[in-house]
């Protein structure tokens, strides 16, 4: 293994180079803490007690500017302690104006104050984490080394009889036995107290330098979800009540109308059987082929809900049957390795139906490209053919309920359709 693998895969390696980060981290931070607490209470209590002549506007205007400067600083410094970089938050800024605008409006920014705080009271922390990583590693270090420096101390202990009166024998090697058991004892819990002292030096600057801002981006987090939430379920609802009508106005037009008019071939078989058997017959065979049409239209029509055929074998064959049905050519590219989700399934079979649909009645094209592909996302569905273009997702078109279909199952629907340039259609499926 190289060395590279090795502080990449070894649990040991990892735990050391942290051990490394949070003391650096420590060791550093706590003379940044005594400048800073100094400099930043000089300066503010300063400009606090001149503002009566205005000196002290331009005083904490270059404290806060200048808090901003160090919050930046260990914004950076806390990144390696924490496993991941702390993003930049958001400082108020003057719509317009100059430099004197932009200046003053440093005053009523909240970020900047809470860095200017987080530089007066960071050395709280900073001392505490800094003594007891001081204190451990030189546990560790002093008490593991013990038989390199003993020797140079003087002990007078060692000329008296009290390690032969307790049993413990030479007072010189019962000395650096115990040493050595603190070094080992030091060096064992060095890794827990140096974390525990690291975070919580970070901790207290993430929360002040980051923590307003995290809770802010959350916010924002919730409230686009919240917004998509609606936005999915409105899509939901127009889809369905486009279905809905769809198949209303398809039933209507279609297998009601054969109905109706196997029924009156029937009445009028009826009345002819007595009289005029050959046009009852006749009647009758009209009937038959009105009712294998009515069946065909259902099973057309059932197809577009959830045909069998997705249910029992999955979106490739179904796809498969689907472009055998097409009446412009298709070019279908769809290699599916395992099922997917039914509600998935059933978008992109819905798609791909739609628009073979659109495509038969209004492009005038020659072929379809059908392409249906599984990433690490979800799943990407492409329908693009060389007709005359002019689709568009607008409210009043065609494609207006497909892209609430897309939309209610969390995906995203693009079209590109130039006049005269054919269309593609692109569906975006989370999995």
């Amino acid at each position: 293994m190289t060395t590279q693998a090795f502080l990449t895969r070894s649990p040991l390696a990892r735990l050391v180079r942290q051990v490394g980060i949070d003391t650096q981290y420590v060791l550093i931070g706590f003379p940044i803490g005594l400048l800073t607490v100094s400099l930043f209470m000089a300066l503010f209590f300063t400009g606090l007690g001149t503002l009566i002549i205005w000196v002290g506007i331009p005083i904490l205007i270059a404290t806060l500017m200048t808090a901003r400067g160090f919050a930046m600083l260990e914004r950076a410094r806390i990144g390696p302690v924490f496993g991941q970089r702390l993003p930049h938050p958001y400082y108020k800024k003057a719509a317009e104006g100059g430099f004197v605008r932009q200046a003053l409006t440093t005053l009523g920014d909240g970020q900047s104050w809470l860095d200017m705080l987080h530089g007066m009271f960071r050395f709280i922390p900073s001392t505490i984490s800094f003594s007891l990583v001081i204190t451990w590693w030189a546990g560790a270090i002093g008490g593991l080394t013990v038989v390199l420096w003993d020797w140079s101390i003087p002990h007078p202990e060692d000329n008296t009889d009290l390690p032969e009166l307790l049993g413990m024998g030479d007072g010189t090697a019962t000395r650096l036995l115990f040493y050595f058991a603190c070094g080992v004892f030091f060096l064992g819990t060095l890794y827990p107290v140096v974390r525990a002292s690291a975070l919580l030096e970070a901790w207290f600057a993430r929360g002040l330098l980051s923590g307003v801002n995290e809770l802010r981006e959350q916010v924002a987090e919730a409230n686009a979800a919240r917004t998509v939430a609606q936005q999915q379920k409105a899509a939901a609802v127009s889809a369905e009540a486009n279905a809905l009508r769809r198949l209303e106005r398809d039933i209507h037009d279609g297998p009601q109308q054969r109905l109706v008019r196997l029924a009156m071939d029937l009445g009028r078989a009826e009345q002819q059987f007595s009289t005029d058997p050959e046009a009852a017959r006749a009647t009758v065979a009209e009937a038959l082929t009105q009712t294998r049409e009515t069946l065909d239209e259902l099973r057309a029509l059932s197809r577009g809900i959830a045909p069998p055929i997705l249910v029992d074998r999955g979106l490739q064959a179904a796809l498969t049957a689907l472009a055998g049905r097409s009446l412009v050519p298709v070019e279908l590219d769809a290699t599916l390795a395992e099922r997917l989700e039914p509600t998935v399934e059933s978008t992109a079979y819905f798609v791909v139906a739609e628009a073979l649909t659109n495509v038969a009645k209004h492009s005038h094209a020659n072929e379809v490209q059908v392409s249906v592909k599984r990433n690490a996302t979800g799943l990407i569905v492409s329908i693009a053919d060389d007709g005359v273009g002019g689709a568009s997702v607008a409210k009043g078109h065609g494609l207006a309920g497909l892209d609430d279909r897309v939309r209610a199952a969390g995906g995203v629907l693009d079209v590109s359709s130039p006049a005269g340039g054919g269309t593609r259609l692109t569906a975006a499926l989370p999995v």
